[in-house]
């Protein structure tokens, strides 16, 4: 079992350098990259780069004990000037104690993919391109990368094994509670741009299935919220950090999205362990682009799952303007 220790890190005492995050919350985004102009020809923008960074400083308020960004973090992994933004983003978060993990999208790959992934590895050296682990506070998340195409066959056959022996490690292990598993690529959506992936149905979702602890899969790509509940698990799509929004097609009875009132253009997530079950909350950017309010809350058990809470016009904890909190 030396290959999976070798891609596990677990969280632990970063945040006691500042006493300020909340390390029994993990955050969770996707699709923050910019829009790209081949992109505005058929979808329509709306401030995306301002909602992207309306989110972050969210999330600085909130302090998190970690955040994982979940692809598409850029819309160039090789521009330098794409990554600027991120990393003012980024060390904010880091300097206020935040863990901050992510995964590669189809973005950080495009064009020049040697040198996005080289840029994307320099801000994330953490990251493992076949599968790493991380586990805070009894959770473990474990990451995955779905640019298949841009695995050769040998890593492709090591990431598959490696996240074999990864779930079953982790369902063995009495510390961890809950597994969440996340990908770039959903392998459930009824996004009309991108559809459901069935490469990651056929390569990580068996597994998942399989594995007791296994509770939530995260994934992007469809810059949607969507939830799905397949064979008594939950499947989220929460691409809602920035990128444009796309339209969708209705759920059918192979795709029912059980949250068909709940879309809004600009979202994150965040968890928390409580004694018996996860708290999943979406916490959506209002359409004035004046705050975050908590959009919709999911008690993930052990054995089952219920919505709690659907709530659409909480107030966050500080009204926000475009270049950050309000103080």
């Amino acid at each position: 079992m030396s290959s999976v220790k070798a891609q596990t890190v677990i969280v632990s005492n970063e945040n006691e350098k500042t006493h300020a995050c909340d390390s029994t919350e993990i955050a969770f985004a996707s699709d923050t990259q910019a829009p790209m102009w081949v992109e505005t020809l058929w979808l329509k923008a709306n401030n995306n780069r301002t909602a992207t960074r309306l989110l972050f400083n969210d999330l600085c308020r909130r302090k998190p004990g970690a955040l994982f960004l979940l692809g598409d973090v850029v819309n160039l992994g090789y521009s330098n000037a794409q990554w600027r933004p991120m990393d003012r983003y980024l060390t904010s978060l880091r300097g206020e104690g935040v863990q901050v993990h992510a995964i590669l999208g189809n973005h950080e790959v495009m064009g020049r993919p040697v040198a996005g992934e080289r840029k994307f590895q320099e801000r994330f050296p953490e990251h493992v391109r076949t599968g790493y682990v991380q586990i805070v506070d009894s959770v473990a998340v474990v990451l995955l990368n779905s640019n298949f195409k841009n695995l050769t066959e040998e890593e492709d056959r090591r990431q598959l094994e490696w996240y074999a022996d990864t779930l079953k490690s982790l369902n063995a292990d009495p510390g961890v509670q809950y597994i969440v598993v996340g990908c770039h690529h959903s392998p459930y959506t009824n996004s009309k741009i991108v559809g459901a992936s069935h490469a990651v149905q056929q390569r990580f979702v068996k597994d998942f299935l399989e594995t007791p602890k296994c509770r939530l899969f995260l994934s992007g790509h469809s810059h949607n919220y969507e939830h799905f509940h397949i064979s008594g698990k939950d499947f989220m799509v929460i691409g809602g950090g920035g990128g444009i929004h796309q339209p969708l097609r209705p759920s059918s009875e192979e795709m029912n999205d059980t949250a068909p009132d709940y879309k809004p253009a600009f979202h994150y997530l965040t968890i928390k362990r409580q004694k018996d079950h996860l708290v999943v909350t979406s916490h959506e950017l209002t359409g004035d682009f004046t705050a975050f309010n908590d959009g919709r809350s999911v008690a993930i058990q052990h054995d089952s799952e219920k919505v709690l809470v659907v709530s659409a016009h909480q107030k966050s904890a500080e009204p926000m303007t475009a270049s950050g909190p309000m103080k």
